[in-house]
């Protein structure tokens, strides 16, 4: 990988993270389509994921420093278990929980089986579907984060396991569920953001070792690319959390459809391998 794409990918990651149209699918169908035919790896995807919750982290400063502290006080006994705070800690972290399960248990396949472009279009479409009865479903929902019930934070984890396979969107599949469980979509995506965070950081972390054994990635490229993705990743969310509090997903369900219907188009064509 050359620093031009690195500085490519870099974008096409921060502008994809936070909106739900699956930035792993994007990273590797743009690696493939522009760069040689190369898929850029789930180590590299995962690293640069690295840059864009750190916009999380500075987006949420203020969100996150009062929860960890909240939490904390919890432990120590000199807060109320039930504050909303100290409880959004424990949420955050039960809802991480499925994700890191199946990410060790499923980790060859991820890396490799679930990189099959028919696999990322089969998920591009089926889960623009899914979002578009989603947010109709919940168009009218007014559940905020301060109602979220220990089931439903399970069931948010779950929800984000599935993006594992790329093409579902970590975003899409949470939000998607946080609406069928009766969040409003704002409420759902800054769940979505904040429990993205200890799991992406732990993928991330993880899978720095297999940076220098990667014959597609080397350290200098992969460290712009992260340090893009932070920027462009903190914009993105500022404009979503904007957007969604007076729009739907459709333009979202729209798009999905239309790179599920160009890639296999592709596929077919032989311009990219699956």
């Amino acid at each position: 990988m050359d620093w031009l794409q690195a500085i490519v990918l870099g974008l096409v990651q921060g502008l994809t993270e936070f909106l739900p149209v699956s930035s792993s699918a994007h990273v590797s169908i743009v690696g493939q389509l522009f760069f040689g035919g190369d898929d850029p790896g789930a180590a590299f995807t995962a690293v640069t994921q690295l840059g864009t919750e750190t916009a999380v982290l500075v987006y949420f400063r203020r969100d996150i420093a009062r929860i960890i502290t909240q939490w904390i006080g919890s432990l120590r006994g000199t807060v109320d278990r039930k504050d909303p705070d100290a409880r959004m800690g424990w949420l955050v972290i039960i809802g991480s929980v499925p994700i890191v399960l199946l990410g060790v248990i499923f980790e060859n396949a991820i890396d490799a089986t679930l990189r099959n472009l028919w696999i990322t279009v089969a998920m591009l479409a089926g889960v623009a579907i899914i979002l578009a009865i989603a947010d109709r479903f919940g168009a009218n929902n007014t559940r905020t984060m301060k109602e979220l019930t220990w089931p439903h934070g399970i069931l948010f984890g779950l929800f984000q396991a599935c993006a594992l396979i790329p093409g579902v969107s970590r975003s899409g599949a949470t939000i998607s569920g946080g609406l069928f469980l009766g969040y409003s979509r704002e409420a759902a995506a800054r769940y979505a953001f904040l429990l993205a965070v200890p799991a992406v950081f732990g993928s991330g972390l993880y899978k720095l070792k297999d940076i220098p054994g990667d014959p597609h990635v080397s350290w200098g490229p992969t460290i712009v690319a992260t340090l893009i993705a932070f920027f462009v990743g903190y914009a993105v969310i500022a404009w979503l959390l904007r957007y969604i509090s007076t729009h739907n997903f459709t333009i979202f369900v729209v798009y999905r459809l239309a790179v599920a219907a160009v890639v296999a188009g592709l596929i077919w064509s032989g311009v990219l391998v699956a």
